[in-house]
């Protein structure tokens, strides 16, 4: 049975939450070990080949989401909301029935948002925040929270957040000693990327940490693999093979019956 947010909020300071991006169906089936499968609009980027996430529409995430849904056994889903779906509380609610319906278990959303929360969980859908950089408005990426002032605003924004009952909220390149500060203010699970140790969890774009996605190289990722060249390395053997006519072999071959 898959992980439930009970489940995700009992592990704050007990246990760290692992988080992953995903977007399809075969990726979720390999990832499918962590806490929580994230059907980021960071797909408009990795998938689509956006500059960057505002773009990205509901009938996209939907699609994601669907894919990661039909993968997955193990892991929470959640899919975010994306740009423009949430900007009142009839569309907040109405669009986060559809990545539902699609197969996420939850939803997220940017921005000190309380009563855009309140109305998608009155509606029965439980939401994760996202608070420091906002990928979909952001102008430029930069730390946040890097002075005792921008620090206090976060912890404020993050108190509001909590008491409009988000179960969880994700917290984009923070300074990490204000993290420490909001993690120990809060009492759901804060989830990081960028953000140092303190948090409760992690969370990396699957691509980053695959090293898959080469237009960007955050400081925050750590590549586990370098995938792209293993791929190209690949395909450039395929074209080989095929063009020096290796393969197919005949092993890779159908043949007729023989007649007797």
């Amino acid at each position: 049975m898959p992980k439930t947010i009970n489940e995700i909020v009992q592990k704050k300071q007990k246990q760290k939450i692992t988080v992953v991006t995903s977007y399809d169906y075969t990726m979720a089936t390999l990832c499918d070990q962590v806490d929580i499968l994230l059907v980021g609009d960071s797909a408009g980027m990795v998938m689509l080949g956006y500059d960057n996430t505002s773009p990205v529409t509901m009938d996209q995430m939907c699609m994601f989401t669907e894919g990661v849904s039909n993968g997955r056994k193990n892991a929470l889903i959640v899919a975010d909301l994306p740009n423009k779906s949430y900007d009142n509380e009839s569309d907040a609610v109405s669009n986060s029935q559809r990545l539902i319906d699609a197969g996420a278990d939850a939803v997220k959303l940017e921005g000190r948002l309380p009563e855009i929360v309140k109305a998608i969980i009155k509606a029965g859908i439980p939401v994760m925040g996202h608070l420091g950089l906002l990928p979909q408005t952001a102008k430029k990426y930069s730390v946040q929270g890097k002075t005792e002032d921008d620090a206090q605003v976060l912890l404020e924004d993050s108190k509001a957040l909590e008491d409009a009952g988000c179960f969880t909220i994700v917290y984009e390149m923070v300074a990490s000693e204000t993290m420490k500060k909001i993690t120990e203010s809060v009492s759901v699970p804060t989830i990081g990327i960028g953000c140092g140790k303190y948090c409760d969890g992690q969370v990396l774009v699957i691509h980053d940490m695959l090293g898959l996605y080469d237009k960007i190289n955050p400081k925050f990722v750590k590549r586990y693999l370098s995938l792209s060249d293993t791929i190209r390395k690949a395909v450039s053997e395929y074209v080989n093979d095929v063009e020096n006519q290796v393969f197919p072999a005949d092993e890779h071959s159908y043949h007729m019956e023989t007649q007797t």
